[in-house]
C-alpha cells in the first residue's frame, strides 16, 4: 500500500492516539497497534489495519519471536479509515469496496468489532461477529461496546 495523504495521516494519528490512550489506561485488557503493524490472519492473509487492538491474554500467548514478525493472530478490534477526497491513485487502493472486503476478511478470521470510517461520505460501517453491517450517518462518537469496555472514539476531528 502506498503512503496515505498528509491530511489522512493526521486523522489516523488522532484515531491511534485515542485508542492508545484508552489502551494504556486499561493495559491489563490488551494492547493497541498503529497502521504500520501487520498481522498474519488464520487464513494466511497478511493484513494491516489503520488501527487495531488485541486482548492481553491472546497477545501474551504468543512467543517473543511471533511478536517480532507479522503476529499470527487476528485483532479483536480493527479500524479502517477512508480518505475524504479520492485521487486517481486512491480510487484503486482506497475504494469503499476494497475496504469493505478487508473488513469482511477481519470478521471472517475472528475480529469481534470493526469500524470502517468513511470520511468521504461521513458514515461509519460497523462490523461485528454474526451480525449484519450497521451503517451510521455522521456519528459524533463511537462506543467500543463489550470488546473495548469504556472506550469512546470522538469523531469530531476525524469527520
Amino acid at each position: 500500500m502506498p503512503p496515505t495523504g498528509s491530511e489522512t495521516g493526521n486523522f489516523n494519528i488522532d484515531l491511534s492516539y485515542q485508542l492508545q490512550s484508552w489502551s494504556r489506561q486499561n493495559k491489563h485488557l490488551g494492547i493497541a497497534f498503529d497502521s504500520s503493524t501487520g498481522f498474519k490472519l488464520p487464513d494466511g492473509t497478511d493484513i494491516s489495519p489503520d488501527a487495531a487492538w488485541v486482548r492481553r491474554d491472546r497477545w501474551d500467548a504468543l512467543t517473543a519471536e511471533e511478536k517480532k514478525k507479522f503476529a499470527p493472530i487476528f485483532p479483536d478490534f480493527v479500524v479502517e479509515l477512508r480518505e475524504a477526497k479520492l485521487s486517481r491513485r486512491e480510487s484503486t487502493t482506497d475504494s469503499l469496496e476494497k475496504l469493505r472486503a478487508k473488513m469482511k476478511v477481519y470478521v471472517k478470521n475472528g475480529s469481534k468489532l470493526g469500524w470502517l470510517l468513511d470520511r468521504k461520505n461521513r458514515k461509519v460501517e460497523i462490523s461485528r461477529q454474526g451480525r449484519e453491517v450497521e451503517i451510521l450517518d455522521e456519528p459524533a462518537t463511537l462506543s467500543g461496546e463489550e470488546v473495548l469496555p469504556g472506550f469512546v472514539l470522538d469523531l469530531t476531528d476525524i469527520f
